[in-house]
């Protein structure tokens, strides 16, 4: 479902850029794309869906409010420098995550369905990663059920090939000026769902021929990034 409403939010945005343009073509209205402060649009837009997408995210949230401060200091006269308010703000909400996720977070349970093709599906027992401005390297050697991965202005190394997966597991990923690799063990089908936007996702991987092998869905959006599977 969220799936759905984040392709229904990146369909309404080009979809309104296009009919600015066209009516601005045709002398109806004024319409500029490229406004002053324009290109924090491309951090905002992004991280707001991943947020949609995947939930407050500590890549998405943070990528969001630091585009939503510099576009405020675009459009807004401010006595002070936002610059300097990126580094305060992005401690603060990890301080707020680390005082109450553990009062208004529920805890994971293990979802099990039966897709068509036969295979268990989980939705449950999954991680989350985020980076901003770093490089974070994860190496899963155990059972594997999923997880959601973040990546603002930083890469994100996923190390699967030790991992046992018995069934059918998703990946929702995003990464804003970002890249992110994942290395995927043999015996699996990957099968990708990507919103490119001057990125894109690349899959070198040897995926299994076998229709009952278990699969891999990733979910992802790239802006100004790009995922490499291997």
């Amino acid at each position: 479902m969220r799936n759905k409403l984040s392709n229904t939010l990146w369909g309404l945005f080009f979809i309104v850029i296009g009919i600015g343009i066209a009516g601005r073509v045709m002398n109806l209205w004024e319409f500029e794309v490229f406004f002053e402060g324009w290109w924090t649009l491309l951090i905002i837009i992004p991280c707001f869906i991943s947020m949609i997408q995947s939930g407050f995210g500590v890549g998405s949230t943070v990528g969001f409010l630091i585009g939503v401060l510099l576009f405020l200091s675009y459009r807004v006269d401010l006595n002070f420098s936002v610059w300097q308010l990126i580094v305060p703000a992005i401690l603060i909400y990890i301080g707020l995550r680390f005082i109450f996720q553990s009062a208004f977070r529920k805890p994971i349970h293990i979802e099990k369905s039966i897709h068509v093709e036969g295979q268990q599906y989980s939705s449950g027992d999954k991680t989350e990663h985020s980076t901003v401005f770093s490089h974070q390297r994860i190496r899963v050697d155990n059972e594997f059920n999923g997880t959601s991965l973040n990546a603002v202005f930083g890469a994100i190394t996923l190390d699967l090939r030790d991992a046992i997966i018995n069934h059918d597991v998703e990946i929702n990923a995003s990464c804003v000026f970002a890249g992110i690799d994942i290395y995927i063990p043999r015996g699996v089908q990957i099968k990708t769902n990507n919103v490119p936007i001057f990125g894109g996702v690349s899959n070198k991987s040897m995926s299994s021929h076998d229709p009952g092998a278990p699969t891999i869905y990733l979910n992802s959006t790239c802006m100004f990034g790009g995922i490499d599977i291997k």
